[in-house]
Order: C-alpha cells, then sequence, then structure tokens
C-alpha cells in the first residue's frame, strides 16, 4: 500500500490541476464571450449610426418637400385672386387667409434628432462598458496566471473606438471648448 503522504500529495496536485484546467477554460470562455459582444456591439452601433442618419434626411426632405409644395400652394392662391402681376389695387379692404406652414413637421423632426441621438448615445455607452469590463477581465488575477497560454485580447480594441467629432477630440486635447452652438 502506498504511503498516505505520498496519496495526499497526488490528491492535491490532481485537485490543483483541475481546478488551473477549469479557471483557464473559464477564462478563455469569458474573454471569447467578451470579445463577441464587443463585436456584436459595435456592429448595432454602425446599424444604429446608419439607421437614425437615414430617418433624418428622408424626414428633412419631408419638411423640404412641404414648404415647397406649400409655397406653391400660396402662389397658386395669390395668382387665381389676382392674376399673374398680383392685386393692382391701390387700396384692398379685404382680410385674406392664406396658408401657413406647419411648425409641427419641424418640431417632429426636432424630437427625431433628439430621440436618434439619445438611441446612439446608449449603444455608445454600451460599447463603452464592454471594453471597461474585458479590460477589467484581462487584468484580473485569472490573466495573470492562464492568459499566457491563450493571448487575449486577440482583438484590436482600438478599432471598436466609440463615433465621436473632429471638434469634440480637438476640446479634448486642447481642454477647451470657447466656440458656442451655431444653429444656421
Amino acid at each position: 500500500m502506498k504511503n498516505p503522504v505520498t496519496l495526499a500529495a497526488i490528491a492535491l496536485v490532481a485537485v490543483l490541476g483541475i481546478s488551473y484546467t477549469g479557471c483557464a477554460f473559464g477564462f478563455r470562455s469569458d474573454c471569447i464571450r467578451a470579445e463577441a459582444g464587443i463585436k456584436a456591439q459595435y456592429k448595432e452601433n454602425q446599424n444604429n449610426y446608419d439607421n437614425m442618419w437615414k430617418k433624418f434626411l428622408e424626414a428633412s426632405q419631408v419638411n423640404q418637400a412641404y414648404a415647397k409644395d406649400l409655397k406653391e400652394v400660396y402662389q397658386a392662391s395669390i395668382q387665381g385672386r389676382y392674376g399673374a402681376n398680383g392685386s393692382q389695387a391701390t387700396m384692398q379692404w379685404i382680410k385674406e387667409h392664406n396658408p401657413t406652414l406647419d411648425p409641427g413637421t419641424y418640431t417632429k423632426l426636432q424630437a427625431l434628432i433628439e430621440a436618434g441621438r439619445n438611441g446612439f448615445e446608449a449603444e455608445q455607452k454600451q460599447l463603452l462598458d464592454k471594453k471597461r469590463e474585458y479590460e477589467v477581465l484581462l487584468g484580473s488575477t485569472s490573466a495573470i496566471f492562464v492568459n499566457p497560454f491563450f493571448g487575449f485580447p486577440r482583438i484590436d480594441l482600438e478599432k471598436f473606438d466609440i463615433v465621436t467629432s473632429t471638434k469634440t477630440e480637438k476640446a479634448f486635447e486642447d481642454k477647451k471648448d470657447d466656440e458656442p452652438i451655431r444653429l444656421r
């Protein structure tokens, strides 16, 4: 019969080996899941961004078409009342009701823009959060012991940055933003 100390040592080594293997495969699975989540979120951000801009462009075309049609209706209305040259009267004592441009079309476009931007911001935050969680995983204690065998990250995390603007990048670089918002 074998020495009990030898059996205990073999059992301890086996338990440690099994634990290490479980930890290693768990870490590997977590990293693969994290990388897949980052890639999927980045694609979702692209989808959301594309959809948002298409909605903006299409809605603004509706506003442009509405304004153009209103102008045509207004011109036809005036010409129908007074002829091609308009009213030639020195004084006119009639009250007219002229067509107006409904501000609701612009309000709807403004709401669409705000909702689109808010939705895209939420998607960007999710991407940042997934990258943060993955970076924490890569810096964990488990990573120190098992990642040398797996070599994570296997993706270039810089490739999956959020979308921003030149103005924002310059403001963060200079630590200044003195330019007021210009609507037109």
